[in-house]
């Protein structure tokens, strides 16, 4: 999944547990400010099973937009407690329209546009990952 336009320096796994059963990704982890500018934008393809998180050091409000992304994605805002707040499905590619989180989110988890409908994904699964700590 990592070319050479990937600027994630973390490479791993993150699990969402729904009722269809536990689904595994492929993620790039993006912590910094460089990297979240930069996110999926400029990329022409995601592997099936890949995504990219977004991973904040403390909780926050966020706002995503899919400016210079050619990918459709559905992005998942992960809540403090480490489950799915919400799902924005199918956000548009090159739009400038704001995607936000509604309330603090540690996390945003962008998939391949489907993904989320395809396992059954919904508000309130639980997301694993070791960076998704409720500390934080």
């Amino acid at each position: 999944m990592v070319g050479s336009d990937a600027l994630a320096a973390t490479i791993g796994t993150i699990v969402l547990k729904t009722e269809t059963g536990d689904h595994r990704f492929d993620i790039e982890v993006v912590d910094t400010d460089e990297e979240r500018a930069r996110g999926l934008m400029y990329r022409r393809s995601l592997p099936q099973n890949g995504g990219m998180l977004f991973l904040y050091d403390r909780p926050r409000h966020i706002v995503m937009w899919m400016k210079n992304t050619f990918i459709p994605l559905d992005m998942v805002f992960i809540a403090r407690d480490g489950t799915v707040h919400r799902i924005e499905s199918n956000a548009e590619p090159f739009s400038t329209d704001r995607i936000a989180s509604g309330v603090v989110v540690l996390g945003v988890l962008e998939l391949n546009a489907g993904a989320a409908r395809r396992i059954g994904l919904k508000p309130g699964d639980r997301v694993v990952y070791p960076g998704l700590r409720p500390d934080r």
